[in-house]
Formats: C-alpha cells, sequence, structure tokens
C-alpha cells in the first residue's frame, strides 16, 4: 500500500496526542503532583541530615516513602515525555512519508496508550488505606512439598514486582520448609499506594503442573494464600495491651533449618484476645525484631477490626483457606500455558513472565473490577 495510504488510514495522530495529553492532565490534578513533589524536597532533607540513622525504624520509612514518591514522579514526567517524542515522530513520518517512521511511530503510540491507562488506574485508588505502604503475607496451603514451592515463587514473583518499580523490599519473617520452598513469608512494600495496588491481589492462588517433586512425573495441583494490609501510621488507634501478648524468642533459621544467628534474637509475639501470630527474625537484635513484629501484629489488629466493622471479611483481610473451591488466580504449566484472573477474565500466555513480576496488567485489572463491584455495592 501506498505511504500516503497508510497515513490516512492510520490513527489521527493529532487526536490521539491530545486526548493522551488530557488524560495526563487529569492524571496530574488527582495525584497531586506538586504536593508529591514538595514532599519530596521535605524527604529530601530529612535523608541527608546526619542524624537519620539513630533511629533505623523511622529511616526506613524515611528512604521508603523518598524513593516510592520519586518514583512515581518520574513515571509521569517519562511518559509526559514520551507524548511530547510521540508527536514530534508522528509529525516526520507525515512530512517524509516514510513507511518505517509511521510503523515505529504507531508501535508508540500504542505502547504510549497502554502506559498512561496503566498509570491512570492509580486515580482509582481512593479507599481509606489504599495509599498506604503494604504487609504481604504468604502462606502455603494444600499441595505438600509443591505448595510450599509455589508459596516461595509468589514471594518472588511480588518482590520482583518491588524491583521494577524500585520499590524497597523489608522481609520480617520467613519459615521455610523442610523437603523445598517456604510455609510462610511476612515482607512490607514501602511504596505509595502499595495497599491500594496489590490488595486486589488478597486470596488463593492456584498453580496446576507436573511435579518436580514426583517421581513418578504427575501433574499436582497446589495452593497458596495472600493476604495484603496497610502499614500503620502513628495517627491510627490501635493499641496493644502488653498483658494480652506472649512474647517467645528464638533462634532465627535459614534453609534447611541452617542456623543464621548463634542468639535468641527471633521474636514471635501471640495476641492472645484474637490468636493472631507475628514473627520477626530479620534484625540482629531481639528489641529490633520485637519492634518490627509490633507493626505487623498492628497492621493485622487493624484489618481485623475494619473487616468486622464492615462485617465483610473481604474489606481488607478475606478468609483465605487455600484450597479448592475459593481460588482468585489459576497459574497453569501444564497441559497448557495461562494464567488467569477467575474475577477479571484477564490472562496472558507467558508464566514465566508473570513469575519474574510482570503482573501489572493483573493488578490493574483487578482495581478496575473493584472499583466497578463498589460501585454495584453503592460504594
Amino acid at each position: 500500500m501506498d505511504v500516503a495510504l497508510l497515513l490516512v488510514a492510520g490513527p489521527d495522530y493529532d487526536a490521539e496526542i491530545k486526548q493522551l495529553t488530557a488524560t495526563m492532565h487529569t492524571i496530574e490534578q488527582v495525584l497531586d503532583l506538586e504536593a508529591m513533589e514538595r514532599e519530596i524536597v521535605e524527604l529530601g532533607e530529612q535523608v541527608a541530615a546526619p542524624d537519620l540513622w539513630d533511629d533505623q525504624a523511622n529511616a526506613t520509612k524515611v528512604t521508603g516513602r523518598l524513593s516510592g514518591l520519586q518514583g512515581q514522579v518520574d513515571r509521569f514526567r517519562q511518559l509526559h515525555q514520551r507524548i511530547d517524542d510521540l508527536a514530534v515522530l508522528a509529525e516526520l513520518a507525515a512530512e517524509e512519508s516514510d513507511a518505517d517512521v509511521l510503523a515505529e511511530a504507531d508501535a508508540e503510540l500504542a505502547r504510549v496508550k497502554k502506559s498512561v491507562e496503566g498509570l491512570e488506574v492509580r486515580t482509582l485508588l481512593s479507599g481509606e488505606y489504599d495509599e498506604r505502604e503494604a504487609i504481604v503475607s504468604i502462606r502455603a496451603g494444600a499441595g505438600g512439598v509443591d505448595a510450599a514451592d509455589f508459596a516461595l515463587t509468589l514471594m518472588r514473583m511480588y518482590t520482583r514486582w518491588a524491583e521494577r518499580n524500585k520499590y524497597p523490599v523489608e522481609v520480617f519473617d520467613v519459615s521455610y520448609a523442610e523437603e523445598a520452598g517456604i510455609k510462610s513469608a511476612e515482607f512490607a512494600i514501602h511504596a505509595p499506594y502499595a495497599y491500594g495496588t496489590l490488595s486486589v491481589d488478597s486470596g488463593t492462588h492456584r498453580l496446576v503442573r507436573i511435579s518436580p517433586f514426583d517421581n513418578q512425573g504427575r501433574r499436582q495441583t497446589s495452593f497458596a494464600a495472600v493476604e495484603v494490609i496497610p502499614v500503620l501510621e502513628q495517627t491510627d488507634e490501635i493499641d496493644v495491651d502488653e498483658n494480652d501478648l506472649r512474647v517467645d524468642v528464638f533462634r532465627s533459621g535459614g534453609p534447611g533449618g541452617q542456623s543464621v544467628n548463634t542468639t535468641d534474637s527471633a521474636v514471635r509475639l501471640t495476641h492472645l484476645p484474637t490468636g493472631v501470630v507475628v514473627s520477626c527474625q530479620n534484625e540482629k537484635s531481639q528489641l529490633q525484631n520485637k519492634a518490627s513484629a509490633m507493626v505487623v501484629l498492628k497492621a493485622k489488629l487493624l484489618a481485623l477490626k475494619k473487616a468486622e466493622e464492615a462485617a465483610l471479611k473481604k474489606d481488607l483481610k478475606g478468609d483465605v483457606q487455600a484450597s479448592w473451591g475459593d481460588q482468585m488466580r489459576n497459574y497453569v504449566l501444564n497441559p497448557y500455558q495461562i494464567v488467569k484472573d477467575l474475577r477479571t477474565g484477564y490472562e496472558v500466555g507467558n508464566p514465566q513472565a508473570v513469575f519474574d513480576g510482570d503482573i501489572d496488567g493483573f493488578l490493574e485489572a483487578g482495581i478496575r473490577w473493584r472499583r466497578g463491584a463498589d460501585k454495584a455495592d453503592g460504594n
């Protein structure tokens, strides 16, 4: 086909770019980019203070918040620049009637539109705790050693997603299984809106594959539960009476039970009235581990309180059984390869990319699905 005809048949770049620019302007207003940039300056001053690391908990919070905010602003600015560059590329294609440049412009337009749609999803995060950082808990369910291996794979998936976005991850506790994988894990992702974004992944995840642990090569179905709760702020009213706590100390352990510490520095907190149990073994100091465990415990108690107030377990936590019948996402590696979300219908045919942290499509679909469900419920 003649290049001139291709240009006529192709997208109306002026209209497309105007629409993209208008959408970006709306996103900028909703996110309040100016306020974010002011906070970045304030946090930068705190990070530059020589006594920042005298309080490690606060230092971690400040640096994590700064990194997350800077990443969000950079993402917005870079996307805006890509739209400007696209306008120049489209103009060049039209002036030179160059089919190769036109094809490049078409491909970039599709990529930019997808990126803008992804950023626009952030504007849908308006829940009470959506802007908070997140604590992610993963627990192996039915399926034996395959379930433990699957739980470890999911932990890597979320931490790799965080790495892709340059979000700091703080691991509180990992309980390793005897043969392979993990029994459970708990870690924080320090980024603005991490809770609102990841909370749509709370639920039971199901893996179908030929088990590498079965010497007969049989297909195995296994399950793992994912729970996402928001990190608390100082203004949140969650008081824990020390008399309601049982504190156990033990030695930190690594894969296969190998000792990674020679002192009883790991801490397990049990909240007696609710039965909530939290462990932390990422720090060398028992006091530091107890402080980190208290952060997680209070977040879990807040989730429990809000779920009870709403009379719906699914609001913040969900009643996750990690077994047949209540899965929300399937990861199928045999007899075919697909990852499919059962609520939204979103699916991809490359499970390895998903396990490597490419989960934005699932998260965005989940956020849109949740917003639609909220509207249907009148919220």
